[in-house]
């Protein structure tokens, strides 16, 4: 750390091509944050056995529940951290954007993607991650259409390149006046956002952009103009839309950053095609091709059918307690 420090205040530093000075920073900014996340630790785990010292004398209710909720966000903290010695990709550090999309299923699957949605968004906010909704899509009925949002933090897209794939819900249908079971699919997309030093060549007669009225997420973000920017690649067909912004010029903007992240994705495969195991995960969005089955009846579990990890606190993973299954398809380079 000391050596990468020297290495970045030095006079010749500058004199370094930028991509040289970018990698460096990088490592410099990692390693920080590393020590840091583990001093910050290690203070946690001080203040824990000063607390546990004082109930024993005191024997107080209220202690014993901060020192509970303690014990669980250490818990946490230590799985974040064990998850990070496990990247190996070259993008492991960079930003996310996730697209939820509902498969085979109805309403049944809109409401599905909006609890997977939900469950993301759990986890983010227990990761102390940052969140920005781009785009979403409200179902006819229930649940999404579509929603696409970024994550910003430490290596928020290795984390969350595990998710890739199709996601099974097994329940009793709440749409169902006859309480029969059903069962549901919903896709999950990950990209890595890319730096703007990243080159992605867009030709711009390539593209067709649209403009529409935002439709919003629950009476939010809604605009009387047409905000919203929808933009289609034709060699490609990738289509990407943001209504985030009430400004236009804005939401086209990010959209062409959502533009640009999925290109890179897409050389990134075509360089990489005997290694990449992505596109083997983006199957047809129904049976037999899930990554993931979250059984809510007639029994309580939750399967990863990659490394064969379970549990069975269906309600936790739910709200967002996924590190586990992160964990384990990370050991297994399955992602």
């Amino acid at each position: 750390m000391q050596d990468l420090e020297y290495e970045t205040s030095d006079d010749g530093f500058w004199e370094l091509p930028q991509e040289e000075r970018t990698v460096l920073l990088k490592q410099v900014s990692r390693l920080s944050d590393s020590i840091q996340s583990w001093e910050t630790l290690d203070s946690l785990h001080d203040d824990l056995e000063a607390a546990a010292e004082l109930y024993r004398e005191e024997d107080d209710a209220d202690l014993l529940k901060e020192i509970l909720d303690s014990c669980e966000k250490l818990d946490n903290d230590i799985d974040s951290l064990e998850i990070t010695g496990l990247f190996n990709g070259e993008s492991d550090d960079r930003n996310a954007i996730v697209s939820i999309h509902p498969g085979a299923g109805g309403t049944e699957s809109t409401d599905w993607a909006s609890m997977l949605y939900d469950m993301y968004r759990r986890w983010i906010a227990k990761e102390g991650f940052k969140f920005q909704l781009l785009d979403y899509q409200p179902g006819d009925e229930a649940g999404i259409k579509s929603v696409t949002f970024s994550v910003s933090g430490p290596y928020v897209y290795g984390k969350l390149k595990t998710e890739i794939g199709v996601h099974r819900l097994v329940r009793i249908s709440p749409f169902d006046s006859q309480k029969r079971r059903h069962t549901s699919f919903a896709s999950v997309f990950v990209y890595a956002e890319i730096d703007e030093d990243v080159e992605v060549e867009i030709l711009t007669d390539d593209i067709r952009v649209d403009t529409y009225h935002a439709s919003g997420a629950g009476g939010q973000h809604v605009n009387t103009t047409d905000s919203a920017v929808r933009i289609t690649h034709a060699p490609s067909r990738i289509v990407v839309q943001c209504q985030n912004e009430r400004s236009q010029h804005k939401n086209k903007a990010t959209a062409m950053k959502m533009l640009k992240a999925q290109l890179f994705d897409l050389q990134q495969k075509e360089l990489n095609k005997e290694k990449d195991l992505q596109s083997s995960k983006k199957q047809e969005n129904a049976w037999g091709s899930q990554i993931r089955s979250y059984v809510l009846h007639p029994y309580q579990m939750v399967k990863d059918h990659r490394t064969n990890r379970e549990a069975g606190n269906t309600q936790a993973v739910l709200n967002g307690d996924i590190n586990g299954f992160i964990k384990a398809a990370l050991s297994q380079r399955v992602c």
